[in-house]
């Protein structure tokens, strides 16, 4: 602040004068008012006063007139800075005024431009008359924009004349050239000089053209294959002299030409200037069609390059690999390894190259498809074609697990490739794209999958291991002696010839020269057999072979469901209804008639042979029931969830398909009633036997000791029998099945017993004898799973035992309480007449007042 502070002059004064300042002082940006006063307020002491040793009184006047004078130097200041102001604010305004006014002389020539631009608009969409002369005659002020409009079509088309004749004049001059010099020293220059695209293919048109007026101009060179010719005369009016071959001077010069931009092409390709490419691949196009750069990128693509070194090489997957793809009971391994490899390269590939044929193409999307062809063709088809080939060579199963893996694993490729649009990245793919990758798909399994073959195997490769699980089965069955007759001989002999067959085909198919080794010792493993069996149908085999196994049985569905799920992938839509009924075919065959029918042949076979034994049947054959249900049960619920679903698009063949399951359960079932019939005749046929085997004097002991703790052996038999085949048929058969087979068992032997009574004089010490019986058979029975009415019938035996017991006034009583009908169900009078008459004191005067009483 010392600039604002003029000190004083050389002369000394009374009152020193303040300091002076100007509006300067105040613009400063580093101005700060107190610095100011405090600099007013220093120099406004004295010099002499400002120090020294002796303290002196504050004297406020120097201070006083310093804040005067700068106050009145302030006035000064501010009045003059209004001055400024006011002189600002006036240019403002008259500049303000002056804007104002060239904005309106401005929208005043822009609203004369628009009227302007819209007359001539008019003048020249719309004219009144010809050459802008209105209906009066008079020619309006816009008519002269028609007449230039007029006059630039013109000045085109004579430009276009020009163009014309100056291409004539050249084109001539190259037929000149080549005809008379042998050489085309214009257009090689016109590429040396100016090699852009344009100019090529400028160059590739006049070669065609050239071409064109060879083959009519020199015929002869069209007709010689090289060399050089002199001919004087006339040819199609031109008469000159010619000896030069134009058509092959000509047709070296468009190799030269194409050769150098396919050249051009490759290099552009090599440093990634797509613009370049781009260039090249229009002139090329425009030259021949472009199919010599769509080869020269598709051909000489380093993918292809690298790719053919190594399809040569063998399918390499380990053994252990090989032995899971052949074996049934392990999951699919998945796609082989070298083939997942080529095609996880060939996703990254496509999506790369795509977007280099998008920037290098103008006709982007033809060569995509000629990409995609050789991608597939070459590449995928070759080593698709090894790896089924070596899958083939390991079995059956083997070749149809890679099958079905690598059409999955390609589909998934294709479906990736949709899904990145490709050249149309980020949208999905064009619908010609999309097509041409679902044609590559399907061509590349044609020959797998035509006609019936690939159903035809998937039912060779199931028939195979059927019949190797089967086999024992078979074997078992078919050294078993068979004792039917009648109708049930014909059946059987129809479950022989299938046995038979069954064997027969697996070991014909393990002695054929086509089975691979791994397929053998597939199905040797899978029949449980040793590859050191010479004589396959002399092998031992035991009874635990003869009986039905669920778990078998779960396996052979699982097999097939696994060739149900390869026929929905691999086949088609309308070949799935006939896919699935070849497949129902086999399963009713192989499971319904060789597995379930056979052992239900056997069960039958041996209740018939039980019902004429002189001793205890052995009812083992029910254990071989409840498997055959549950199987039976698994079996057709698969077959109405699955197969027939599946062929509910053709409805004669789920028709068809529904008849032939119904046809089957309904054997099954109907074998399964004979069993339960035959069972029936065999229990009452024993318990017949047993009661035929009752000593007469059972009922008249002579020991009262023995009578009271023991029943007759005849009832503990027959009691014991009952336990046992209870206990048989609660495990073959359940529920309503089980309900029915006891109560008609438990009503024939009531029946049986209330006969049976009626046959033996019966003492006194005898009635408890026959309570006891009676009481135990009643137990008996009611273990069984019966009805009410079967018990209730039941229960009806117990009231022969209390008439063996009463005395004559209680029968009396008795024989007042008969209720009328319901025989069978209910004690009537004549059998209470013939249980009465068997009882020893039946000639007493009490017994026969009761009788004389019926």
């Amino acid at each position: 602040m010392a600039s604002l502070i003029s000190g004083t002059g050389s002369g000394r004064s009374i009152f020193p004068k303040g300091p002076s300042f100007t509006l300067e002082n105040f613009s400063n940006k580093d101005f700060i008012v107190r610095d100011f006063i405090e600099d007013l307020a220093e120099s406004a002491i004295p010099v002499n006063r400002r120090s020294g040793p002796v303290q002196q009184a504050f004297d406020p006047k120097p201070l006083i007139r310093t804040f005067e004078n700068a106050l009145s130097q302030l006035a000064s200041l501010s009045e003059e800075l209004g001055e400024v102001e006011t002189d600002l604010l006036t240019s403002v305004r008259r500049a303000e005024i002056q804007h104002d006014t060239t904005l309106d002389t401005l929208g005043r020539k822009l609203d004369q431009s628009i009227d302007s631009f819209n007359a001539l608009d008019i003048s020249l969409n719309q004219p009144n008359g010809i050459n802008g002369i209105d209906k009066n005659g008079r020619r309006p002020s816009d008519a002269g924009g028609l007449v230039a409009v007029q006059i630039g079509e013109r000045l085109e088309e004579l430009d276009k004349q020009r163009r014309r004749a100056l291409d004539a004049t050249f084109l001539i001059q190259c037929w000149m050239e080549v005809s008379e010099e042998g050489r085309l020293t214009s257009l090689d220059e016109m590429i040396r000089r100016q090699s852009s695209g344009e100019n090529k293919v400028r160059c590739a048109v006049i070669a065609r053209q050239l071409m064109k007026m060879s083959q009519r101009l020199d015929p002869a060179s069209w007709t010689q294959t090289n060399g050089t010719k002199k001919v004087n005369g006339i040819t199609n009016g031109v008469v000159g002299y010619r000896g030069h071959n134009t058509r092959e001077l000509i047709e070296k010069f468009s190799e030269t030409l194409e050769k150098d931009l396919l050249k051009q092409f490759d290099d552009s390709y090599r440093r990634q200037n797509f613009d370049d490419m781009l260039e090249c691949a229009k002139v090329l196009h425009d030259f021949n069609g472009g199919s010599s750069v769509v080869a020269l990128f598709v051909n000489q693509h380093q993918f292809f390059i690298d790719r053919s070194q190594l399809i040569t090489e063998e399918v390499t997957t380990d053994n252990e690999t090989w032995e899971r793809l052949a074996d049934p009971d392990s999951d699919p391994p998945g796609v082989e390894p070298s083939l997942q490899s080529l095609i996880d390269e060939i996703r990254v590939v496509m999506q790369d190259e795509s977007f280099i044929i998008k920037r290098a193409f103008p006709y982007y999307d033809v060569v995509l498809t000629k990409f995609i062809q050789r991608v597939f063709q070459q590449s995928i088809q070759q080593r698709l074609e090894m790896v089924l080939e070596k899958a083939d060579t390991i079995s059956s199963l083997a070749f149809l697990r890679s099958l079905h893996a690598s059409r999955s694993y390609i589909n998934n490729l294709i479906e990736d490739l949709k899904a990145h649009g490709l050249t149309e990245h980020p949208e999905p793919c064009s619908a010609q794209t999309a097509l041409s990758l679902d044609q590559q798909l399907e061509e590349l399994f044609v020959p797998y999958l035509v006609g019936n073959s690939y159903i035809d195997r998937e039912r060779k490769s199931l028939e195979e291991l059927y019949s190797s699980l089967l086999f024992k089965f078979t074997i078992y069955h078919s050294r078993r002696k068979k004792t039917p007759t009648g109708f049930m001989a014909s059946l059987a002999q129809q479950g022989t010839q299938l046995l038979a067959t069954a064997k027969d085909a697996y070991i014909d198919r393990l002695d054929s020269s086509e089975l691979t080794p791994t397929q053998k010792a597939m199905m040797l493993r899978v029949a449980g057999l040793r590859d050191t069996d010479n004589n396959k149908n002399e092998i031992e085999v035991s009874d635990e072979d003869g009986v039905l196994s669920v778990p078998n049985s779960k396996r052979m569905l699982k097999w097939l469901a696994e060739g149900v799920r390869r026929a929905l992938e691999l086949g088609s839509g309308s070949d799935t209804p006939k896919d699935v009924s070849a497949l129902l075919n086999l399963l009713l065959t192989s499971m319904g008639q060789v597995y379930i029918e056979t052992a239900l042949d056997a069960a039958v076979d041996q209740a018939t042979v039980q019902e004429t034994l002189r001793t205890e049947p052995d009812m083992s054959y029910l254990l071989s029931l409840q498997p055959a249900i549950t199987i039976t049960n698994i079996m057709s619920r698969f077959i109405n969830t699955v197969l027939i679903r599946l062929a509910e698009s053709n409805t004669t063949v789920r028709r068809a398909m529904e008849i032939q399951t119904k046809s089957g359960v309904e054997r099954i079932e109907s074998k399964t009633n004979n069993i339960m019939r035959s069972t029936i005749t065999v229990v009452l046929n024993w318990v017949t036997k047993l009661l035929a085997g009752q000593k007469k004097a059972d009922f008249r002991p002579k020991d009262t000791d023995l009578a009271e703790t023991l029943q007759t052996a005849t009832c503990s038999s027959i009691c014991a029998f009952l336990n046992r085949v209870n206990s048989l048929v609660s495990q073959a058969i359940d529920g309503q099945n089980l309900e029915v087979f006891s109560s008609e068992v438990a009503i024939s032997i009531r029946d049986l017993l209330f006969e049976h009574f009626k046959k033996f004089q019966v003492s006194a010490t005898g009635g408890l004898m026959v309570t006891k019986d009676i009481s135990k058979y009643v137990s008996t029975l009611k273990t069984l799973t019966l009805s009410k009415e079967a018990e209730s019938g039941v229960e009806v035996l117990s009231e022969i035992g209390n008439i063996f017991i009463i005395g004559p006034e209680a029968l009396r009583e008795r024989s007042r309480n008969f209720a009328p009908g319901g025989a069978g169900k209910k004690l009537q009078k004549p059998d209470f007449r013939a249980f009465v008459m068997r009882r020893d004191d039946s000639g007493s005067v009490g017994i026969q007042s009761v009788l004389a009483g019926l």
